[in-house]
């Protein structure tokens, strides 16, 4: 079952998700460049903020997966296949 997080995420639009994807990754980079230097009161808001990118990423490439072509699918199919056989 989807968290509400990603039920959320799933409203967004496209431009919307590749906007807060970038303005989650500057809020993890100020994160972790803080925690090096002074520490964080709360080291978990790093994991969070992680896995909030993990699934703005997710929904990105679902949408990306959804407007393929048949064509396209067959080839990504392909290169996957030579990966795992190697």
């Amino acid at each position: 079952m989807p968290s509400k997080k990603t039920i959320e995420l799933q409203e967004f639009s496209d431009a919307d998700l590749l906007n807060e994807l970038k303005e989650t990754e500057v809020q993890f980079q100020k994160l972790t460049f803080d925690h090096a230097i002074k520490g964080l009161d709360n080291p978990m808001t790093i994991r969070d903020v992680r896995r909030d990118i993990a699934r703005l990423q997710t929904e990105v490439r679902r949408r990306q997966m959804a407007g393929m072509s048949e064509a396209e699918i067959a080839q990504r199919d392909r290169i996957r296949n030579r990966r795992k056989n190697k």
